[in-house]
């Protein structure tokens, strides 16, 4: 190896890994980590519990300080250094010193960006008033944990309901402040598919988290009594002595745009499967990159640690002429609220229609995390697509409690890497103990039944039909089931029932068909269809009525 000049600008998850990944390949390189923060690297996904005092010890949110750097990979990391200038001919880097001002130039062979991305801080009127913050760092949670403590607020305000937000928001509570959550969008956690982000809007707001929806902010404006009140696009107003915007985040880009270094669609830095920019001494890796989804096909910007920490082992490999790619991103992300977990991985459903997929089907279903024998089981609500024309999984989402969410989204999220089919899923063997799952597992249970559909053993009904379809709604749940909320315009026989009442059944048009989860549909389909009826299996049953049509589920009224 010959004594090469690398230069990695940004630290944090993507431009550690390389560092360390490139020590390990090449003892001779002179490594030298850029942060201009005074933090090389640090568990920013901790740094919400460090605001709610989860996390007590500044300390054990950093991870690798410059001596460790040092003493254990011999590079030389400097926080506090800026890099401001790509001068590609001379392959050379301007970097100010934070503190003093100077600036001087350091040549490189290699050079990573690894820059990450800004939270959004819109140029609303008011933005900068005090009290209004964004959490990047570990100095701005520093920031909002001295505010708190020193001003004791009982309100607060979140702008965005992603997963900072919702995060924030639990975090908030366990500070003892109020917390109303603003949200432009008509759901929270816009990512997922929206009869699966109604389970979040249900909990947070048992939880006592007040939730504006499809309502953007407009500005701030100095209350009378040092607080701060919050405009909407709507006209409403709300009073709060604190405000966290958590609207997202940009890719930091400027460095690699006045370095004529090429941008793609959605303004990030873009690369090839080497984590190779434009120039050909250029890499970049992390927030800051735009990144090809594998189901979709689509360019996205995902600002997530695990891609980061993968694209930085990459480009290390790239640099030191290893052959690698990096093969894309398919978005698996988990977050914890309030007892509740939502997590998901592969392609939504409103990402696939946006990318113009037509060629895929969805199931629902509401297994126990365990069995339900063993005392303290919780459903999972899943949601499963898949490809119709070979069963090839293409997503998942998963809500449910403090346990088991994210273990099946995981075997899911490997299932979608290794091209698994649902049948595939069927016959997954996975642990199993009482206190742990069951032996058909959530994951055998959602491959089951999209392998039924495939097979033709029984064919699903539209829920987004549900309004215009002249079919006939039969519910089979028993009638103390029904008789406590039902869909409207439903009728219902029991399944228990069902084959002795038959004949009253119209052969002339289809039956949807009803349950509480899902199964029991599924049984009186087969009944059905082998009795010459053109029967259709509502997925997930009335479980997944309450959530897409939840100012619809006709209930008893109170005596």
């Amino acid at each position: 190896m010959s004594g090469r000049n690398i230069v990695i600008v940004g630290g944090v998850a993507g431009g550690a890994t390389c560092a360390a990944r490139l020590r390990r390949l090449d003892e001779n390189a002179r490594i030298l980590v850029l942060d201009r923060g005074p933090h090389v690297s640090f568990a920013n996904c901790g740094l919400p519990y460090y605001v709610g005092n989860v996390i007590r010890d500044e300390a054990k949110l950093l991870l690798a300080s410059p001596a460790l750097f040092k003493e254990r990979f011999h590079i030389e990391a400097r926080t506090g250094h800026e890099a401001v200038a790509i001068n590609r001919e001379q392959r050379t880097l301007t970097v100010r010193d934070v503190n003093t001002g100077d600036e001087y130039t350091e040549s490189y062979d290699a050079l990573v960006l690894s820059p990450g991305a800004a939270p959004i801080r819109p140029s609303w009127p008011g933005i900068d008033l005090p009290g209004i913050f964004t959490l990047r760092n570990i100095p701005d949670s520093r920031e909002i944990r001295a505010w708190i403590e020193a001003r004791k607020p009982g309100k607060a305000v979140i702008v965005g309901a992603g997963f900072i937000g919702l995060e924030m928001a639990e975090n908030l509570r366990h500070r003892g402040i109020k917390v109303t959550v603003i949200e432009m969008a008509s759901q929270v956690m816009p990512p997922l598919d929206p009869e699966m982000a109604e389970y979040a809007r249900q909990r947070l707001e048992a939880q006592e988290v007040k939730l504006v929806l499809g309502d953007g902010v407009a500005g701030f404006a100095a209350a009378d009594d040092s607080g701060i009140t919050v405009k909407t696009q709507s006209g409403a107003t709300f009073q709060a002595e604190l405000v966290v915007l958590a609207i997202g985040v940009r890719p930091e880009t400027q460095l690699a745009r006045a370095a004529g270094l090429a941008l793609g669609e959605r303004g990030g830095i873009r690369v090839n499967e080497q984590m190779r920019t434009s120039d050909p001494h250029i890499w970049a890796i992390g927030d800051a990159v735009e990144v090809k989804n594998i189901l979709t096909g689509q360019w996205e910007l995902i600002p997530l640690a695990g891609p980061a920490n993968r694209q930085g082992r990459v480009a290390a490999d790239a640099i030191c002429g290893r052959a690698t790619r990096f093969r894309g991103v398919q978005a698996t992300a988990v977050c914890g609220f309030l007892g509740l977990t939502v997590a998901m991985t592969g392609a939504t459903e409103k990402a696939l229609l946006r990318a113009g997929k037509s060629d895929f089907a969805s199931i629902y279903l509401h297994p126990g995390h365990h069995v339900g024998y063993y005392p303290g089981a919780h459903a999972i609500h899943m949601k499963l697509l898949f490809r119709t024309s070979d069963g090839r999984v293409l997503g998942a989402q998963a809500v449910g409690g403090e346990m088991g969410v994210e273990r099946r989204i995981d075997v899911l999220a490997q299932a979608i890497q290794m091209k698994a089919t649902v049948f595939d899923l069927e016959e997954a063997e996975l642990c199993y103990a009482p206190q742990y799952g069951s032996a058909k597992d959530p994951v055998n249970f959602a491959g089951m039944i999209a392998a039924n559909v495939l097979r033709g053993d029984v064919e699903l009904a539209s829920w987004g039909d549900l309004d215009t379809t002249p079919a006939m709604i039969l519910d089979v749940r028993e009638p103390h089931e029904f008789g406590a909320g039902s869909m409207q315009g439903s009728v219902n026989i029991p399944l228990s029932k069902l084959r002795e009442q038959i004949g009253k059944l119209p052969h002339e048009r289809e039956i949807w068909v009803t349950c509480g989860v899902g199964q029991r549909a599924y049984y009186a389909c087969r009944i059905l269809t082998q009795h010459g009826l053109q029967a259709r299996n509502l997925s997930g049953g009335y479980g997944t009525f309450q959530v897409r049509y939840p100012d619809r589920v006709k209930r008893p009224r109170a005596k």
